[in-house]
């Protein structure tokens, strides 16, 4: 069987691999608000060429990830007052209706799982670690909402993630964190007592509370 090499991937399977790296990095606040790229240093740092890397910069653009000004730069978009309200509104509509629709099935396997996670978390804050701290988050309400069976829903409220991926980096910075959220126990104990109004103001609370600080 032949196995192709980076140097000679084919260019839709290298766009796509550049394409979720790439997502991946902004989803976990790995490039800050305002960062500029080049398609010259997208490529270098995937090993290459401009075509895939051009490609992955047009969907980031189309999913609001990145921004492209009239010259031709790229850039993590800095998100206005307005524009973080907006999101955090989407937020408060769409999550606490995913927890609602995963409520029935969050038996007590889920419920451990959650709480596992929620115990890396804590490390992530011990080490300081932004990157870390947002990518178990996510996967903390990613893993409850997969329960959902609400698939267009979930992919809608990721897509709010991404374009929230920068600016959730910069909050980091401003909560100054030593614990998980609050929020997180308090979805925890929900869950465990089948409570769906709780759960509901407990997930919305996690939503948006964070990102009303941002604010200014």
């Amino acid at each position: 069987m032949l196995i192709h090499s980076k140097a000679t991937e084919p260019t839709g399977a290298a766009h796509d691999r550049v394409y979720r790296a790439l997502r991946l990095r902004i989803l976990h606040g790995e490039i800050h608000p305002g960062q500029h790229l080049t398609l010259r240093g997208i490529g270098k740092d995937f090993g290459v060429s401009m075509t895939p890397a051009r490609e992955a910069v047009r969907r980031l653009v189309a999913e609001g990830a990145l921004s492209l000004s009239s010259s031709g730069r790229v850039f993590t978009p800095e998100l206005s007052n307005e524009r973080i309200e907006e999101l955090a509104a989407l937020r408060a509509l769409l999550e606490p209706e995913l927890a609602s629709r995963a409520l029935p099935r969050a038996h007590l396997t889920l419920i451990e799982r959650l709480e596992e996670i929620n115990g890396r978390v804590r490390q992530m804050i011990a080490r300081h670690d932004a990157s870390g701290y947002i990518r178990l988050n996510l996967e903390f309400h990613r893993t409850l909402y997969l329960r959902s069976q609400a698939p267009a829903m979930l992919a809608i409220t990721e897509t709010v993630w991404l374009q929230l991926g920068p600016t959730m980096s910069k909050l980091y910075g401003q909560l100054r964190r030593t614990e998980p959220p609050r929020n997180h126990k308090l979805i925890l104990a929900a869950l465990k007592a089948g409570d769906e109004p709780g759960l509901r103001l407990a997930v919305r609370s996690d939503a948006t509370q964070g990102l009303r600080m941002l604010k200014v």
